[in-house]
Protein backbone atom coordinates (compact mmCIF):
# COMPACT_ATOMS: atom_id res chain seq x y z
CA UNK A 1 0.00 0.00 0.00
CA UNK A 2 1.32 3.62 -0.35
CA UNK A 3 2.47 5.15 2.83
CA UNK A 4 0.18 8.39 2.38
CA UNK A 5 -3.04 9.72 0.90
CA UNK A 6 -1.28 13.57 0.92
CA UNK A 7 -0.32 15.04 -2.37
CA UNK A 8 2.22 17.46 -2.77
CA UNK A 9 1.26 21.03 -4.11
CA UNK A 10 3.61 20.66 -7.13
CA UNK A 11 4.30 17.86 -9.98
CA UNK A 12 6.02 17.62 -12.69
CA UNK A 13 3.30 15.54 -13.91
CA UNK A 14 0.19 13.99 -12.34
CA UNK A 15 -1.78 10.76 -13.42
CA UNK A 16 -4.78 9.13 -12.76
CA UNK A 17 -5.46 5.95 -12.55
CA UNK A 18 -2.63 2.85 -11.00
CA UNK A 19 -3.57 0.21 -13.84
CA UNK A 20 -1.51 -1.48 -16.22
CA UNK A 21 -1.10 1.84 -17.82
CA UNK A 22 -0.66 4.60 -15.02
CA UNK A 23 2.11 2.41 -13.81
CA UNK A 24 3.53 2.15 -16.54
CA UNK A 25 3.53 6.14 -17.19
CA UNK A 26 4.76 6.44 -14.03
CA UNK A 27 7.91 4.12 -14.30
CA UNK A 28 8.71 6.03 -17.67
CA UNK A 29 8.70 9.56 -16.34
CA UNK A 30 10.29 8.67 -13.23
CA UNK A 31 13.34 7.29 -15.64
CA UNK A 32 13.34 11.37 -16.78
CA UNK A 33 13.79 12.23 -13.34
CA UNK A 34 10.65 14.05 -13.24
CA UNK A 35 8.48 14.11 -10.12
CA UNK A 36 5.55 12.22 -10.40
CA UNK A 37 2.71 11.22 -8.68
CA UNK A 38 -0.62 8.19 -9.23
CA UNK A 39 -3.76 9.14 -7.58
CA UNK A 40 -6.07 6.21 -7.44
CA UNK A 41 -9.36 6.25 -6.50
CA UNK A 42 -9.30 2.61 -5.32
CA UNK A 43 -7.79 1.14 -2.50
CA UNK A 44 -5.17 -0.91 -3.92
CA UNK A 45 -3.49 -0.62 -7.54
CA UNK A 46 -4.45 -2.72 -10.51
CA UNK A 47 -7.25 -0.57 -12.41
CA UNK A 48 -8.89 -3.13 -14.29
CA UNK A 49 -8.09 -5.87 -12.57
CA UNK A 50 -8.85 -4.44 -8.72
CA UNK A 51 -12.09 -3.73 -9.60
CA UNK A 52 -13.33 -6.57 -11.68
CA UNK A 53 -13.68 -9.79 -9.45
CA UNK A 54 -16.71 -11.53 -10.02
CA UNK A 55 -16.56 -15.05 -10.22
CA UNK A 56 -14.95 -16.15 -12.99
CA UNK A 57 -12.96 -12.93 -13.95
CA UNK A 58 -10.21 -13.52 -16.61
CA UNK A 59 -8.67 -12.06 -19.43
CA UNK A 60 -9.63 -12.94 -22.97
CA UNK A 61 -5.81 -12.70 -24.37
CA UNK A 62 -3.76 -15.34 -23.72
CA UNK A 63 -1.52 -15.19 -20.35
CA UNK A 64 2.44 -14.94 -22.70
CA UNK A 65 1.15 -12.36 -24.40
CA UNK A 66 -0.91 -10.18 -21.78
CA UNK A 67 2.24 -8.64 -19.75
CA UNK A 68 4.76 -5.84 -20.10
CA UNK A 69 7.46 -6.53 -22.33
CA UNK A 70 9.37 -3.37 -21.04
CA UNK A 71 11.60 -5.66 -18.53
CA UNK A 72 12.55 -8.23 -20.57
CA UNK A 73 14.29 -10.23 -16.98
CA UNK A 74 11.01 -9.99 -15.68
CA UNK A 75 8.95 -11.43 -19.13
CA UNK A 76 11.55 -15.02 -18.10
CA UNK A 77 11.70 -14.84 -14.12
CA UNK A 78 7.30 -14.63 -14.22
CA UNK A 79 5.67 -18.26 -14.61
CA UNK A 80 1.85 -18.10 -15.52
CA UNK A 81 -0.05 -20.81 -14.51
CA UNK A 82 -2.71 -20.76 -17.10
CA UNK A 83 -3.44 -20.62 -20.56
CA UNK A 84 -5.75 -17.47 -19.73
CA UNK A 85 -4.52 -15.24 -16.98
CA UNK A 86 -7.62 -15.17 -14.07
CA UNK A 87 -8.08 -11.95 -12.25
CA UNK A 88 -6.08 -13.05 -9.21
CA UNK A 89 -3.01 -13.64 -11.34
CA UNK A 90 -2.80 -10.83 -12.91
CA UNK A 91 -3.58 -8.74 -10.05
CA UNK A 92 -0.39 -10.68 -8.48
CA UNK A 93 1.52 -10.00 -11.42
CA UNK A 94 0.82 -6.29 -11.30
CA UNK A 95 1.86 -6.37 -7.87
CA UNK A 96 4.65 -8.23 -8.32
CA UNK A 97 5.75 -5.46 -11.07
CA UNK A 98 5.43 -2.82 -8.51
CA UNK A 99 7.05 -4.37 -5.99
CA UNK A 100 9.88 -4.88 -8.16
CA UNK A 101 10.16 -1.20 -9.51
CA UNK A 102 9.06 0.41 -5.78
CA UNK A 103 6.30 2.41 -7.50
CA UNK A 104 4.14 2.42 -4.57
CA UNK A 105 5.53 4.71 -3.00
CA UNK A 106 4.23 7.45 -5.85
CA UNK A 107 0.87 6.05 -6.13
CA UNK A 108 -2.05 7.96 -3.68
CA UNK A 109 -4.44 5.72 -3.16
CA UNK A 110 -8.49 6.23 -1.78
CA UNK A 111 -8.15 9.31 -3.70
CA UNK A 112 -10.74 10.21 -6.26
CA UNK A 113 -9.95 13.15 -9.11
CA UNK A 114 -12.99 15.25 -9.27
CA UNK A 115 -11.60 18.04 -11.76
CA UNK A 116 -8.66 18.80 -13.56
CA UNK A 117 -8.57 22.52 -14.97
CA UNK A 118 -5.76 24.49 -16.98
CA UNK A 119 -4.43 27.71 -16.12
CA UNK A 120 -3.47 29.40 -19.73
CA UNK A 121 -1.33 31.82 -17.51
CA UNK A 122 0.64 29.44 -15.64
CA UNK A 123 0.43 26.45 -18.32
CA UNK A 124 -0.16 24.13 -15.58
CA UNK A 125 -3.15 22.00 -14.64
CA UNK A 126 -4.68 22.17 -11.07
CA UNK A 127 -6.08 18.86 -10.24
CA UNK A 128 -8.65 18.34 -7.33
CA UNK A 129 -9.69 15.39 -5.61
CA UNK A 130 -12.95 14.29 -3.79
CA UNK A 131 -11.27 14.92 -0.59
CA UNK A 132 -10.07 18.70 -0.94
CA UNK A 133 -6.59 18.64 -1.83
CA UNK A 134 -5.30 20.52 -4.97
CA UNK A 135 -2.02 19.81 -7.43
CA UNK A 136 -0.38 22.09 -9.85
CA UNK A 137 1.26 20.01 -12.58
CA UNK A 138 2.52 20.80 -16.06
CA UNK A 139 1.30 17.83 -17.51
CA UNK A 140 -2.31 15.72 -16.64
CA UNK A 141 -2.39 12.42 -17.93
CA UNK A 142 -5.49 10.64 -17.95
CA UNK A 143 -4.75 6.65 -17.10
CA UNK A 144 -8.26 6.05 -16.36
CA UNK A 145 -9.19 2.92 -18.52
CA UNK A 146 -12.19 2.25 -21.32
CA UNK A 147 -13.79 0.28 -19.52
CA UNK A 148 -14.27 1.44 -15.71
CA UNK A 149 -17.50 3.30 -15.21
CA UNK A 150 -20.36 0.84 -14.52
CA UNK A 151 -23.56 0.93 -16.23
CA UNK A 152 -26.75 0.14 -13.89
CA UNK A 153 -29.69 -1.51 -16.05
CA UNK A 154 -32.29 1.24 -17.22
CA UNK A 155 -35.15 -0.22 -15.24
CA UNK A 156 -36.41 1.34 -12.32
CA UNK A 157 -36.47 -0.37 -8.62
CA UNK A 158 -33.10 -1.72 -7.66
CA UNK A 159 -33.59 0.77 -4.27
CA UNK A 160 -36.41 -1.63 -3.35
CA UNK A 161 -35.27 -4.94 -3.61
CA UNK A 162 -34.94 -6.53 0.06
CA UNK A 163 -32.26 -9.16 -1.00
CA UNK A 164 -28.24 -8.65 -1.98
CA UNK A 165 -27.03 -6.94 -5.45
CA UNK A 166 -24.04 -6.65 -6.93
CA UNK A 167 -21.95 -5.30 -10.05
CA UNK A 168 -19.74 -7.21 -11.14
CA UNK A 169 -17.50 -4.87 -11.89
CA UNK A 170 -17.55 -3.56 -7.96
CA UNK A 171 -17.70 -7.17 -6.53
CA UNK A 172 -16.76 -7.83 -2.92
CA UNK A 173 -13.01 -8.42 -1.78
CA UNK A 174 -14.38 -11.19 0.52
CA UNK A 175 -16.35 -12.87 -2.36
CA UNK A 176 -19.90 -14.13 -2.35
CA UNK A 177 -20.99 -17.60 -1.57
CA UNK A 178 -24.49 -17.78 -3.37
CA UNK A 179 -24.43 -21.77 -1.91
CA UNK A 180 -28.46 -22.70 -1.52
CA UNK A 181 -29.65 -19.17 -3.16
CA UNK A 182 -31.53 -18.08 -5.72
CA UNK A 183 -30.29 -15.84 -7.79
CA UNK A 184 -30.82 -13.74 -11.36
CA UNK A 185 -28.03 -12.53 -13.02
CA UNK A 186 -28.83 -9.45 -15.45
CA UNK A 187 -26.68 -9.06 -18.86
CA UNK A 188 -24.71 -11.52 -20.91
CA UNK A 189 -21.83 -9.69 -22.16
CA UNK A 190 -18.02 -10.47 -20.82
CA UNK A 191 -18.65 -10.73 -17.27
CA UNK A 192 -21.99 -12.38 -17.03
CA UNK A 193 -21.07 -15.03 -19.42
CA UNK A 194 -17.83 -15.93 -17.47
CA UNK A 195 -19.68 -15.63 -13.83
CA UNK A 196 -22.68 -17.67 -15.21
CA UNK A 197 -21.16 -21.29 -15.12
CA UNK A 198 -19.47 -20.11 -11.64
CA UNK A 199 -22.62 -19.01 -10.09
CA UNK A 200 -24.37 -21.74 -11.31
CA UNK A 201 -22.11 -24.26 -9.78
CA UNK A 202 -23.39 -22.48 -6.52
CA UNK A 203 -27.12 -21.30 -6.82
CA UNK A 204 -29.71 -23.71 -6.20
CA UNK A 205 -31.66 -21.53 -8.97
CA UNK A 206 -30.18 -19.19 -11.77
CA UNK A 207 -31.90 -17.37 -13.76
CA UNK A 208 -30.28 -15.58 -16.73
CA UNK A 209 -31.97 -12.63 -17.88
CA UNK A 210 -30.18 -11.46 -21.54
CA UNK A 211 -31.55 -8.76 -23.77
CA UNK A 212 -29.13 -9.71 -26.65
CA UNK A 213 -27.46 -12.91 -27.07
CA UNK A 214 -23.76 -12.65 -27.76
CA UNK A 215 -21.35 -14.86 -29.56
CA UNK A 216 -19.09 -16.24 -27.35
CA UNK A 217 -15.91 -18.99 -27.59
CA UNK A 218 -14.87 -21.62 -25.28
CA UNK A 219 -11.12 -21.15 -24.07
CA UNK A 220 -9.96 -24.58 -23.67
CA UNK A 221 -8.45 -23.22 -20.49
CA UNK A 222 -6.20 -24.80 -18.55
CA UNK A 223 -2.89 -25.31 -17.04
CA UNK A 224 -0.33 -23.30 -19.65
CA UNK A 225 2.02 -25.77 -22.13
CA UNK A 226 5.18 -25.71 -20.71
CA UNK A 227 6.55 -26.15 -23.79
CA UNK A 228 4.82 -23.37 -24.96
CA UNK A 229 6.09 -21.14 -22.70
CA UNK A 230 9.77 -21.93 -23.17
CA UNK A 231 9.29 -21.59 -27.12
CA UNK A 232 7.84 -18.41 -26.87
CA UNK A 233 10.38 -16.95 -24.32
CA UNK A 234 12.99 -17.77 -26.12
CA UNK A 235 11.88 -15.51 -29.05
CA UNK A 236 10.23 -13.42 -26.94
CA UNK A 237 11.83 -10.13 -28.66
CA UNK A 238 10.90 -11.21 -31.93
CA UNK A 239 7.35 -12.10 -30.81
CA UNK A 240 6.79 -8.65 -29.14
CA UNK A 241 8.05 -6.98 -32.42
CA UNK A 242 5.31 -9.31 -34.61
CA UNK A 243 2.23 -7.92 -32.04
CA UNK A 244 3.60 -4.50 -32.22
CA UNK A 245 3.06 -4.11 -36.02
CA UNK A 246 -0.14 -6.35 -36.50
CA UNK A 247 -3.42 -5.61 -36.64
CA UNK A 248 -4.98 -6.72 -33.12
CA UNK A 249 -1.56 -6.11 -31.27
CA UNK A 250 -1.23 -10.38 -30.93
CA UNK A 251 1.19 -11.50 -34.04
CA UNK A 252 -1.12 -14.23 -35.82
CA UNK A 253 -0.57 -15.23 -39.59
CA UNK A 254 -2.60 -12.89 -41.39
CA UNK A 255 -5.60 -14.12 -43.67
CA UNK A 256 -5.15 -14.23 -47.76
CA UNK A 257 -8.14 -15.60 -49.08
CA UNK A 258 -12.27 -14.32 -48.83
CA UNK A 259 -14.51 -16.23 -47.11
CA UNK A 260 -16.45 -16.10 -50.02
CA UNK A 261 -13.96 -18.00 -52.36
CA UNK A 262 -13.39 -21.17 -50.60
CA UNK A 263 -15.22 -24.42 -50.54
CA UNK A 264 -17.93 -25.11 -47.70
CA UNK A 265 -16.81 -27.77 -46.80
CA UNK A 266 -13.43 -26.36 -46.93
CA UNK A 267 -14.34 -23.24 -45.01
CA UNK A 268 -16.44 -25.55 -42.25
CA UNK A 269 -13.10 -27.44 -41.83
CA UNK A 270 -11.10 -23.96 -41.64
CA UNK A 271 -13.36 -22.51 -38.79
CA UNK A 272 -13.67 -26.04 -36.57
CA UNK A 273 -9.78 -26.17 -36.35
CA UNK A 274 -9.39 -22.69 -35.65
CA UNK A 275 -12.43 -22.68 -32.88
CA UNK A 276 -10.29 -26.05 -31.46
CA UNK A 277 -7.83 -22.95 -30.88
CA UNK A 278 -10.06 -21.77 -28.12
CA UNK A 279 -9.20 -17.77 -28.66
CA UNK A 280 -10.45 -14.92 -30.46
CA UNK A 281 -8.86 -14.25 -33.32
CA UNK A 282 -8.97 -17.67 -34.44
CA UNK A 283 -12.51 -17.67 -35.93
CA UNK A 284 -12.57 -13.78 -36.22
CA UNK A 285 -9.74 -13.46 -38.56
CA UNK A 286 -9.80 -16.81 -40.60
CA UNK A 287 -10.40 -14.69 -43.51
CA UNK A 288 -10.25 -11.43 -45.31
CA UNK A 289 -13.41 -10.20 -45.28
CA UNK A 290 -15.14 -11.22 -42.21
CA UNK A 291 -15.71 -7.85 -40.64
CA UNK A 292 -16.21 -5.96 -43.82
CA UNK A 293 -18.74 -8.18 -45.96
CA UNK A 294 -22.16 -9.47 -44.33
CA UNK A 295 -22.25 -12.38 -46.59
CA UNK A 296 -18.89 -14.01 -45.58
CA UNK A 297 -19.38 -13.08 -41.66
CA UNK A 298 -22.69 -14.84 -41.93
CA UNK A 299 -20.73 -17.59 -42.55
CA UNK A 300 -18.51 -17.57 -39.97
CA UNK A 301 -21.35 -16.35 -37.39
CA UNK A 302 -23.44 -19.61 -38.58
CA UNK A 303 -20.93 -21.32 -37.55
CA UNK A 304 -20.65 -20.23 -33.99
CA UNK A 305 -24.57 -20.81 -33.92
CA UNK A 306 -24.31 -24.32 -35.21
CA UNK A 307 -21.52 -24.89 -32.21
CA UNK A 308 -24.64 -23.20 -29.76
CA UNK A 309 -27.42 -25.70 -30.86
CA UNK A 310 -24.86 -28.38 -30.88
CA UNK A 311 -24.22 -27.90 -27.11
CA UNK A 312 -27.39 -26.36 -25.47
CA UNK A 313 -29.71 -29.57 -25.40
CA UNK A 314 -32.99 -27.71 -25.22
CA UNK A 315 -33.84 -25.99 -29.15
CA UNK A 316 -36.11 -23.82 -28.13
CA UNK A 317 -33.32 -22.45 -24.99
CA UNK A 318 -30.17 -22.87 -27.99
CA UNK A 319 -31.80 -21.01 -30.41
CA UNK A 320 -32.25 -17.74 -28.29
CA UNK A 321 -28.91 -18.19 -27.08
CA UNK A 322 -28.16 -18.02 -30.56
CA UNK A 323 -26.88 -13.93 -31.74
CA UNK A 324 -29.16 -13.12 -35.08
CA UNK A 325 -29.53 -9.56 -36.75
CA UNK A 326 -25.90 -8.12 -36.22
CA UNK A 327 -22.61 -9.21 -37.56
CA UNK A 328 -19.91 -11.66 -35.66
CA UNK A 329 -17.46 -9.82 -34.15
CA UNK A 330 -19.04 -6.07 -34.32
CA UNK A 331 -20.38 -6.58 -30.68
CA UNK A 332 -17.12 -7.84 -28.19
CA UNK A 333 -17.12 -11.72 -28.91
CA UNK A 334 -16.70 -13.74 -25.58
CA UNK A 335 -14.23 -16.50 -24.55
CA UNK A 336 -16.09 -18.45 -21.90
CA UNK A 337 -15.67 -21.85 -19.46
CA UNK A 338 -18.93 -23.83 -20.32
CA UNK A 339 -20.92 -20.93 -20.64
CA UNK A 340 -23.65 -22.46 -23.11
CA UNK A 341 -23.08 -26.15 -20.94
CA UNK A 342 -24.73 -24.27 -18.08
CA UNK A 343 -28.06 -23.58 -19.75
CA UNK A 344 -28.56 -28.00 -19.99
CA UNK A 345 -28.62 -27.83 -15.77
CA UNK A 346 -32.46 -28.32 -14.74
CA UNK A 347 -31.71 -25.59 -12.47
CA UNK A 348 -30.71 -23.04 -14.97
CA UNK A 349 -33.27 -20.74 -16.67
CA UNK A 350 -33.05 -18.54 -19.62
CA UNK A 351 -35.37 -15.35 -19.82
CA UNK A 352 -35.30 -13.67 -23.30
CA UNK A 353 -35.81 -9.71 -22.69
CA UNK A 354 -36.56 -9.36 -25.99
CA UNK A 355 -39.64 -11.81 -25.52
CA UNK A 356 -40.66 -10.33 -22.51
CA UNK A 357 -38.93 -6.88 -21.83
CA UNK A 358 -37.72 -6.27 -18.46
CA UNK A 359 -40.13 -3.75 -16.42
CA UNK A 360 -38.96 -3.41 -13.31
CA UNK A 361 -36.74 -4.67 -9.85
CA UNK A 362 -39.47 -5.34 -7.28
CA UNK A 363 -38.82 -5.74 -3.33
CA UNK A 364 -38.50 -9.61 -4.11
CA UNK A 365 -36.67 -10.14 -7.15
CA UNK A 366 -37.29 -9.06 -11.16
CA UNK A 367 -39.98 -8.50 -13.33
CA UNK A 368 -40.55 -9.02 -16.53
CA UNK A 369 -43.57 -8.39 -19.12
CA UNK A 370 -45.19 -11.46 -18.19
CA UNK A 371 -44.22 -12.36 -14.74
CA UNK A 372 -41.88 -11.74 -11.45
CA UNK A 373 -38.92 -13.79 -10.20
CA UNK A 374 -38.51 -14.47 -6.90
CA UNK A 375 -34.74 -13.95 -6.08
CA UNK A 376 -32.65 -13.87 -2.60
CA UNK A 377 -29.53 -12.37 -4.70
CA UNK A 378 -29.25 -9.97 -7.79
CA UNK A 379 -25.98 -9.70 -10.06
CA UNK A 380 -25.76 -6.54 -12.40
CA UNK A 381 -23.51 -7.29 -15.40
CA UNK A 382 -24.87 -4.28 -17.14
CA UNK A 383 -21.70 -3.06 -18.73
CA UNK A 384 -19.84 -0.10 -18.89
CA UNK A 385 -20.07 3.48 -20.40
CA UNK A 386 -17.51 2.65 -22.55
CA UNK A 387 -14.27 4.88 -23.38
CA UNK A 388 -15.24 8.53 -22.54
CA UNK A 389 -17.74 7.20 -19.43
CA UNK A 390 -13.98 7.83 -17.48
CA UNK A 391 -13.49 11.12 -18.79
CA UNK A 392 -16.41 12.77 -18.63
CA UNK A 393 -16.92 11.72 -15.08
CA UNK A 394 -13.86 14.24 -14.10
CA UNK A 395 -14.63 17.78 -14.93
CA UNK A 396 -11.92 18.54 -17.33
CA UNK A 397 -11.52 22.41 -18.74
CA UNK A 398 -9.08 22.94 -21.24
CA UNK A 399 -7.92 26.66 -22.79
CA UNK A 400 -11.23 29.02 -22.24
CA UNK A 401 -12.63 27.03 -19.43
CA UNK A 402 -13.90 24.75 -21.88
CA UNK A 403 -15.11 21.79 -20.48
CA UNK A 404 -14.45 18.38 -22.31
CA UNK A 405 -18.09 17.38 -21.63
CA UNK A 406 -19.16 19.94 -23.50
CA UNK A 407 -15.96 19.43 -26.63
CA UNK A 408 -17.45 16.09 -26.73
CA UNK A 409 -21.25 16.54 -26.70
CA UNK A 410 -21.12 14.92 -30.21
CA UNK A 411 -19.06 12.35 -29.59
CA UNK A 412 -15.01 12.03 -28.94
CA UNK A 413 -12.50 14.41 -30.98
CA UNK A 414 -8.84 14.04 -30.32
CA UNK A 415 -5.94 13.67 -32.59
CA UNK A 416 -4.80 10.23 -32.32
CA UNK A 417 -6.67 9.09 -28.97
CA UNK A 418 -3.80 11.30 -27.58
CA UNK A 419 -4.75 14.69 -27.00
CA UNK A 420 -7.97 17.09 -27.71
CA UNK A 421 -7.21 20.38 -29.17
CA UNK A 422 -7.56 23.03 -26.41
CA UNK A 423 -6.18 20.87 -23.84
CA UNK A 424 -2.51 21.73 -24.14
CA UNK A 425 -0.11 19.00 -22.17
CA UNK A 426 -3.55 16.65 -21.42
CA UNK A 427 -3.09 13.37 -22.58
CA UNK A 428 -5.36 10.05 -22.39
CA UNK A 429 -3.90 6.90 -22.79
CA UNK A 430 -5.64 4.57 -25.05
CA UNK A 431 -8.09 7.23 -25.92
CA UNK A 432 -10.77 7.33 -28.14
CA UNK A 433 -9.62 7.32 -31.59
CA UNK A 434 -6.85 4.75 -30.69
CA UNK A 435 -6.97 1.08 -31.45
CA UNK A 436 -7.66 0.57 -27.41
CA UNK A 437 -10.67 -1.97 -26.90
CA UNK A 438 -9.58 -3.67 -30.38
CA UNK A 439 -6.78 -4.63 -29.67
CA UNK A 440 -4.18 -6.18 -26.58
CA UNK A 441 -4.08 -3.79 -24.67
CA UNK A 442 -1.17 -3.79 -23.16
CA UNK A 443 0.24 -3.84 -26.66
CA UNK A 444 -1.46 -0.27 -26.79
CA UNK A 445 -0.80 0.59 -23.73
CA UNK A 446 3.00 0.15 -24.11
CA UNK A 447 2.63 1.81 -27.28
CA UNK A 448 0.87 5.32 -26.03
CA UNK A 449 3.29 5.06 -22.53
CA UNK A 450 6.41 5.15 -24.69
CA UNK A 451 4.89 7.86 -27.49
CA UNK A 452 4.13 10.19 -24.57
CA UNK A 453 7.62 10.12 -22.95
CA UNK A 454 9.48 10.46 -25.59
CA UNK A 455 7.43 13.44 -26.25
CA UNK A 456 7.83 15.28 -22.67
CA UNK A 457 11.43 14.50 -22.80
CA UNK A 458 11.50 16.27 -26.39
CA UNK A 459 9.72 18.73 -24.72
CA UNK A 460 12.45 19.49 -21.26
CA UNK A 461 15.27 19.23 -23.51
CA UNK A 462 13.83 21.89 -26.20
CA UNK A 463 12.57 23.64 -22.82
CA UNK A 464 9.14 23.84 -24.80
CA UNK A 465 5.80 24.63 -22.56
CA UNK A 466 3.42 23.23 -24.39
CA UNK A 467 1.81 21.03 -26.71
CA UNK A 468 -1.52 20.44 -28.08
CA UNK A 469 -3.18 18.65 -31.03
CA UNK A 470 -4.39 21.93 -33.74
CA UNK A 471 -7.82 21.66 -34.53
CA UNK A 472 -7.48 20.65 -38.18
CA UNK A 473 -5.19 17.63 -37.25
CA UNK A 474 -7.59 16.28 -34.85
CA UNK A 475 -10.57 16.74 -37.39
CA UNK A 476 -8.21 14.94 -40.25
CA UNK A 477 -8.14 11.72 -37.44
CA UNK A 478 -11.23 12.12 -36.43
CA UNK A 479 -12.92 11.69 -39.85
CA UNK A 480 -10.00 9.26 -40.92
CA UNK A 481 -11.05 7.20 -38.13
CA UNK A 482 -14.95 7.31 -39.23
CA UNK A 483 -13.96 6.63 -42.50
CA UNK A 484 -11.74 3.68 -41.66
CA UNK A 485 -14.68 1.90 -39.23
CA UNK A 486 -17.58 2.66 -41.92
CA UNK A 487 -15.87 0.20 -44.26
CA UNK A 488 -16.28 -2.26 -41.98
CA UNK A 489 -19.70 -3.85 -40.12
CA UNK A 490 -19.08 -2.30 -37.18
CA UNK A 491 -21.16 0.60 -37.25
CA UNK A 492 -24.21 -1.13 -38.29
CA UNK A 493 -24.10 -2.66 -34.99
CA UNK A 494 -25.76 -1.28 -31.45
CA UNK A 495 -22.46 -1.89 -29.21
CA UNK A 496 -20.92 -0.15 -26.49
CA UNK A 497 -18.32 0.28 -29.02
CA UNK A 498 -20.80 2.82 -30.74
CA UNK A 499 -21.73 4.07 -27.00
CA UNK A 500 -24.98 2.34 -28.31
CA UNK A 501 -25.61 0.94 -24.76
CA UNK A 502 -25.79 3.97 -22.87
CA UNK A 503 -29.53 6.22 -23.49
CA UNK A 504 -28.17 9.53 -24.74
CA UNK A 505 -24.91 8.95 -25.84
CA UNK A 506 -23.76 10.00 -29.11
CA UNK A 507 -23.62 7.03 -31.43
CA UNK A 508 -20.46 6.59 -33.39
CA UNK A 509 -17.38 4.14 -33.58
CA UNK A 510 -15.07 5.17 -30.83
CA UNK A 511 -11.95 3.22 -31.20
CA UNK A 512 -9.55 2.92 -34.16
CA UNK A 513 -9.86 0.18 -36.87
CA UNK A 514 -6.60 0.65 -38.97
CA UNK A 515 -4.92 -1.73 -36.62
CA UNK A 516 -2.04 -1.81 -34.25
CA UNK A 517 0.46 -1.72 -36.69
CA UNK A 518 -0.47 0.77 -38.90
CA UNK A 519 -1.14 3.14 -36.02
CA UNK A 520 1.56 2.86 -34.30
CA UNK A 521 3.74 3.51 -37.60
CA UNK A 522 1.45 7.00 -38.01
CA UNK A 523 2.39 8.25 -34.16
CA UNK A 524 6.08 7.03 -35.28
CA UNK A 525 5.76 9.29 -38.53
CA UNK A 526 3.91 12.45 -36.41
CA UNK A 527 6.67 12.36 -34.26
CA UNK A 528 9.28 12.24 -36.72
CA UNK A 529 8.55 15.21 -38.23
CA UNK A 530 8.43 17.17 -35.36
CA UNK A 531 5.31 16.10 -33.90
CA UNK A 532 3.45 17.26 -36.79
CA UNK A 533 -0.38 18.41 -35.78
CA UNK A 534 0.70 19.49 -32.57
CA UNK A 535 1.19 22.68 -31.81
CA UNK A 536 4.62 23.21 -29.21
CA UNK A 537 4.98 26.57 -27.18
CA UNK A 538 8.10 27.85 -25.98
Amino acid sequence: MSATRNLPTELDAVIVGAGFSGLYQLYKLRQLGMRVKVVEAGSDIGGTWYWNRYPGARCDVESMHYSYSFDPELEQEWEWTEKYPSQPEILAYIHHVADRHDLRKDVVLDTKVTSAHYDEDSALWTVRTEDGQEVGARYCIMAVGCLSVPKKPEVPGLERFRGDWYHTCDWPESGVDFTGRRVAVIGTGSSGIQAIPIIAQQASELTVFQRTPNFSLPTFNGPIDREMVADIKSRYRAIREESRQSGFGIAIEPPTRSALEVDPGERHRNYEERWQRGNLTGVLQAYTDLLADEEANETAAEFVRGKIREIVDDPDTAEKLCPKGYAFGTKRPCLDTGYYETFNADHVQLADLRETPLVEITEKGVRTSDREYEVDSLVLATGFDAMTGALLNIDIRGRGGQPLREKWQDGPALYLGLNPAGFPNLFTITGPGSPSVLSNMIVSIEQHVEWITDLVDHMRRGELRTVEATETAEKEWTDHVREVGDMTLYPKTDSWYMGANVPGKPRLLMAYLGGVGPYWQKCQEVAANDYEGFALSA
